[in-house]
């Protein structure tokens, strides 16, 4: 089989699964993961024949795919503010709202060389004691991308999954990123009591009410962690009301909380934040126009 005729197979194999582009994509990962080669050399080379160990690999993982398991935990990869990160079913796969929610971040904290933009307000030169936490760090991709960002900050991370914590240490460590990763459940305030003052808190904490289920793709469901994702459908803001709790405590003065949230659940967390007594809240729209993303300060 060449590497053109694996291609058409994959498509083929997920084509009542996924929309053309999504399939095109996915045939094109998991190419470049079995080959090794990049996208002009299969382009240019595309009548190579395929060993028998790679195409024994493409039938295995066409399988895999056929039963919805996403691409990124086939080849156990996925791509996060520009930096390659080890995944497994054990983290949530990295999304591009949550680069949104990075970004956002880095734009209000990152140091400008021009005395305008360190005069104005809206950025705060950082300093090396500068602390940022990252709750419920998965995969390590938030904490680990802000401080690729924002070398100077001192990061630290928590999770109650030790395996999503080792998983969080491997990319740490392949991306040369020194985090102090935690393990503890946030939601007991004894256990999250070890946990320094910061000066920024960030979050992509479990916001998906049970109830809603039903209407998830099965690639979610089935494979991704659960406890990363779902809350009950009785307190979906139990994790906003730990942050809120945590920010008065550990957050320093003039500082921030950063989370992503789900899209029709924005002006319940808004009115969360206030009324635990933070100053201003503001809600952010992401790229598709939908409110996924809130800040509050100190």
């Amino acid at each position: 089989m060449t590497i053109d005729e694996a291609r058409k197979e994959i498509i083929k194999n997920i084509r009542d699964i996924y929309e053309q582009n999504e399939s095109n994509n996915i045939a094109e990962l998991l190419i470049e993961s079995i080959t090794k080669l990049s996208r002009s050399e299969r382009i240019i080379d595309g009548n190579r024949i395929l060993s028998i160990a790679q195409e024994n690999l493409l039938h295995s993982s066409n399988f895999r795919l056929q039963k919805h398991e996403p691409i990124q935990y086939i080849i156990n990869e996925a791509w996060f503010a520009g930096m390659r990160f080890y995944v497994d079913k054990n983290v949530l796969i990295p999304r591009p709202e949550t680069e949104e929610l990075v970004e956002w971040v880095v734009e209000e904290y990152r140091i400008e060389n021009t005395e305008d933009r360190i005069q104005n307000a809206e950025y705060r030169v950082q300093n090396s004691g500068f602390k940022i936490l990252d709750v419920g760090t998965g995969s390590g991709c938030i904490a680990i991308a802000l401080k690729n960002k924002l070398p100077l900050s001192e990061v630290w991370a928590c999770d109650i999954s030790d395996q999503a914590l080792n998983i969080a240490r491997i990319n740490a460590d392949a991306l040369q990123a020194t985090i102090d990763f935690v393990p503890l459940n946030f939601l007991d305030p004894g256990q999250r009591r070890q946990l320094p003052n910061v000066d920024v808190i960030v979050s992509n904490p479990p916001y998906v009410p049970q109830n809603e289920k039903t209407e998830m793709k099965r690639n979610v469901v089935e494979y991704e962690p659960s406890t990363a994702l779902f809350v009950t459908d009785d307190d979906p803001l139990i994790f906003y009301k730990a942050i809120a709790e945590f920010g008065r405590e550990k957050l320093n003065k003039g500082g921030r909380i950063y989370a992503e949230i789900h899209e029709n659940l924005g002006e319940p967390v808004k009115g969360l934040f206030l009324s635990e007594g933070y100053q201003t809240v503001q809600l952010k729209k992401d790229l598709q126009e939908k409110d996924r993303m809130i800040k509050a300060t100190n």
